[in-house]
């Protein structure tokens, strides 16, 4: 499983829809490891297709858990909540909308306050081709809307028009300013 390159936000590629995945195949699922690879290298929470230069409709997302009420931080971590999903698509959202902070790996040191649908469901399908809907609130809402997105050819700074909602962050902490948020 290399870890592949992740493609930054003046690649016009980024700017495009992404095509639906039509066939689940060997190489469909090379990607999907190379995806999740690259996501963990890069201290990520999510990743699209595009963003390692495959133009095909694929997120995968890794939120860390949050700890359980007593446990202590010297206890091994919960294990992160995982999603893979192919040509995932936004199926409802809250009328309830809320701003949170938002970084991305193709955007590197910057981070930005986004408003988002507090609520949505997203319906694909998983890697084994069998459908899936997730209905999901806040921060894991949060990072669908930013990954489907991303397959739309939509970035989260298209989403700020306020200059003062958007800051320098150290490289590499973008997604951790969002994971904090």
């Amino acid at each position: 499983m290399p870890v592949r390159q992740i493609v930054f936000s003046n690649d016009p590629m980024l700017h495009e829809p992404s095509r639906r995945v039509r066939r689940l195949n060997e190489d469909v699922q090379a990607l999907i490891d190379d995806m999740i690879e690259t996501m963990r290298e890069a201290d990520g929470i999510g990743l699209a297709a595009v963003q390692i230069g495959v133009p095909d409709r694929i997120v995968v997302i890794e939120i860390p858990a949050a700890p359980e009420e007593g446990e202590d931080e010297a206890e091994e971590a919960p294990e992160p909540q995982r999603y893979v999903l192919i040509n995932p698509e936004i199926t409802e959202v809250s009328d309830e909308m809320e701003e949170g902070i938002e970084g991305c790996l193709s955007i590197p040191g910057w981070a930005g306050e986004v408003e988002r649908h507090r609520a949505v469901t997203v319906e694909g399908l998983d890697r084994q081709g069998e459908k899936l809907c997730i209905q999901a609130e806040g921060l894991l809402a949060r990072v669908l809307q930013h990954e489907v997105d991303h397959c739309q050819g939509v970035v989260f700074i298209d989403h700020i028009e306020d200059p003062e909602k958007i800051w320098s962050v150290e490289e590499g902490q973008e997604e951790a300013a969002e994971a904090a948020g």
